[in-house]
């Protein structure tokens, strides 16, 4: 694991770990000879000595380096330094969909649509340069501050051109394609498909298959049938439906052919909900082979040998059509001990029953092996691998498989790695996703075959000291509120507004992030209401202060600071100068400034002042949190002069402590006979009024 400090290549400083996943680490960098930041992908350590996990991840960063798309995450740069191998990508601060759609419970259906164009618009761009993403997912979406939608973690794509029909098939099992499920050849309709389902659950807020081991729901999406998404979401309309139903289809040739023509219908069901312009392809009862992997018939029947017989493709080359691809693959056996009545059972019109009786007997083995881990909270994924069938290793004496134990209490995780005569190291980390004394990351990886009495590293969760965020029901408050209670906490908290369609002014959308240590900083991120459309400024110039004030209404603006002026040829009254432009254009509902002539300057007119000598404390309003406050303050002073309020800054706005004692002391000169005005200690952020105090002017003496 690197650590915050640390220098890649003298050039990338790690900043902090923002995530992990099966192979890989993520970390936030600077760039300091471009002076950006950038995402950093670290290959984990327990695999940077496996020539197989290290010709993946040079090849997912070949496959992705050749991508330029705003909707998909850019790759700068592939560093292979010994043990060290990591790619430098853009750094997208945003939310994940998965957890957007975690948080909202379930999309608006324009806003689901508008997500799945741009997801379809990075898909599209990587199959014209012939990559497969293989994981599409809402974990691999995320969704940038500004609303961009951005594909990330090629982690499982390969380039076409290198890809065979034997490879191993991968795939987040929740979004899987049937194809996938089965070990079989994958192309850009097994990405529209995992698209679909995903599509499905930003409408309905839930994936379509479940289950309780991989097997069970990549059997789902074999099988069984779709419930409409309207049966549990009764506004998703016609056309969005029919596009779900056709993205997964069981069979590839029944999806849409690619990316293109998906985009083109979702289009224009935006503006059609109601019509009934998606094709689709007739419905025609004939199950599909299934093909049984050779690792899931040893374990079904002790001592099978049974290799998959695929065909292969040149390089480049797409899919055949489904009635080819489907067709029975011969089995070969080592020796005579698979019994040929299990053989017929697997193929042809039994093969339902099949599947049956297979899942079933795998829940049983699950059970005794502990082949499907429960408990994790993460996603399973599939591995259908075609391998020599039946060349199950064989172990020595001193050999032993390394189990399982991420998830397991340490205590647990000791007394079966005692079990398998294994000893134990131990380190220790933070984790948020872990409780402590919990096992958060092993060294061998599980599985590996291992020298008994052989020491095993096992890292090991020390909690955490951060709030939970999600526990705070901050989506329910409003900004001051949450802003409140987050500080209350000792959190220092940003508020960034972002325009929205269908959230009222001042709700809160989103927040990062999901955790926090105190000392630490939450950004709120709030709705500033529709986004308005830029207006055109009108000349101000020469009218009174009520002909400019109707002028801007007219042109759905309004009158912002008004201050005043003398001058030499502008008679009192008249507008002198405006802060925009006249013909400029600003967006709607801006405030336009303006200042007013008061005629010529008299030497004789007498001058009126002032004078405050006091002291502020942000006690007053922060309390005993102020210490942990920071805050931008700025110093003003009003007067009403000929009926119009006239405004001037005394001080900028300025970062002050919450714990300083801020010190007024100021002579104002004042309007001529105007003999009271205000003087405002105002935060700056907000414009909220924190002090105010009256002020008393006389004529100066001549």
């Amino acid at each position: 694991m690197l650590r915050s400090g640390m220098y890649l290549q003298n050039r990338y400083e790690i900043l902090e770990q923002i995530g992990s996943g099966g192979m890989s680490e993520v970390y936030k960098a600077r760039c300091h000879k471009l002076n950006r930041l950038v995402a950093i992908k670290v290959l984990k350590a327990e695999f940077s000595d496996d020539a197989s996990f290290v010709s993946k991840f040079k090849i997912e960063a070949q496959a992705a380096a050749g991508l330029s798309h705003p909707n998909v995450v850019s790759v700068y740069d592939v560093v292979d330094e010994g043990v060290l191998h990591y790619i430098v990508m853009e750094l997208i601060e945003g939310i994940t969909l998965k957890n957007y759609i975690c948080k909202k419970g379930r999309l608006d259906v324009r806003e689901a649509i508008g997500i799945a164009i741009q997801v379809a618009q990075g898909m599209a761009a990587a199959h014209e340069q012939h990559i497969i993403h293989r994981d599409i997912k809402p974990q691999n979406m995320i969704i940038s501050r500004d609303g961009k939608v951005k594909v990330a973690d090629f982690g499982i794509a390969r380039a076409v051109s290198s890809q065979t029909i034997g490879a191993t098939a991968m795939g987040s099992v929740h979004y899987i394609s049937p194809e996938q499920a089965r070990g079989g050849y994958s192309d850009e309709r097994s990405d529209i498909y995992s698209l679909g389902i995903t599509i499905y659950e930003m409408v309905t807020g839930h994936v379509p298959f479940d289950g309780e081991n991989t097997v069970t729901v990549a059997l789902a999406h074999i099988e069984a049938p779709l419930l409409p998404p309207s049966r549990l979401n009764p506004a998703v309309p016609p056309s969005l439906e029919k596009i779900i139903l056709k993205c997964t289809e069981k069979k590839p040739e029944n999806r849409y052919n690619n990316a293109t023509e998906l985009i083109s219908d979702l289009r224009r069901a935006l503006v059609n909900p109601g019509g009934d312009f998606v094709r689709t392809a007739p419905q025609v009862d004939d199950s599909p082979t299934v093909t049984i992997s050779a690792k899931e018939l040893t374990l079904i029947k002790d001592g099978a040998r049974q290799r998959e017989q695929r065909d292969t493709r040149e390089p480049g080359e797409f899919a055949e059509p489904a009635r080819k691809q489907q067709r029975k693959i011969p089995v070969k056996h080592r020796d005579d001990d698979v019994n040929p009545q299990i053989e017929r059972l697997l193929t042809g019109v039994g093969v339902v029953v099949a599947i049956i009786i297979v899942a079933v007997l795998l829940f049983i083995v699950s059970q005794l092996t502990g082949l499907f881990n429960k408990g994790s909270g993460v996603s399973p994924t599939l591995i259908a691998t075609e391998g020599a069938a039946g060349e199950s290793a064989s172990l020595s004496d001193t050999e032993t498989y390394m189990p399982g134990v991420v998830g397991m209490s340490l205590d647990e995780a000791e007394k079966i790695l005692a079990e398998h005569d294994l000893t134990v190291k131990l380190s220790y980390a933070e984790s948020e996703d872990y409780a402590k004394d919990t096992v958060i990351g092993q060294n061998p990886a599980k599985d590996t075959v291992v020298a008994k009495h052989s020491a095993v590293t096992l890292t090991v969760s020390e909690g955490t000291d951060k709030i939970s965020l999600d526990e705070m029901n901050l989506l329910s408050m409003t900004a001051e509120d949450a802003k409140a209670l987050l500080e209350g906490r000792r959190l220092t908290v940003n508020v960034t507004e972002e325009f929205s369609e269908t959230a009222e002014k001042g709700t809160i959308l989103r927040y990062e992030p999901a955790s926090a240590a105190p000392g630490g900083t939450v950004t709120l991120y709030v709705s500033a209401g529709p986004e308005m459309a830029n207006v055109k400024v009108p000349t101000l110039l020469g009218h009174t202060a009520e002909e400019a004030a109707a002028l801007l209404t007219e042109a759905g603006l309004v009158a912002g600071e008004v201050t005043e002026e003398t001058s030499e040829t502008v008679a009192k009254g008249l507008i002198v100068s405006q802060s925009a432009e006249p013909d400029s254009e600003l967006p709607q509902g801006s405030a336009v400034h303006y200042v007013l002539s008061l005629g010529k300057a008299s030497q004789n007119q007498p001058k009126y002042y002032a004078t405050i000598r006091e002291e502020y404390s942000f006690k007053n309003v922060y309390g005993p949190g102020a210490a942990a406050t920071n805050i931008d303050v700025m110093i003003r002073f009003k007067q009403t002069v000929n009926g119009q309020t006239v405004t001037r800054t005394l001080m900028e706005p300025r970062n002050v402590s919450g714990a300083a004692i801020l010190p007024i002391n100021y002579t104002i000169e004042g309007a001529p006979g105007v003999l009271t005005g205000t003087l405002e200690v105002v935060n700056a952020t907000d414009n909220t009024v924190l002090k105010s105090y009256p002020l008393e002017f006389y004529e100066a003496a001549q």
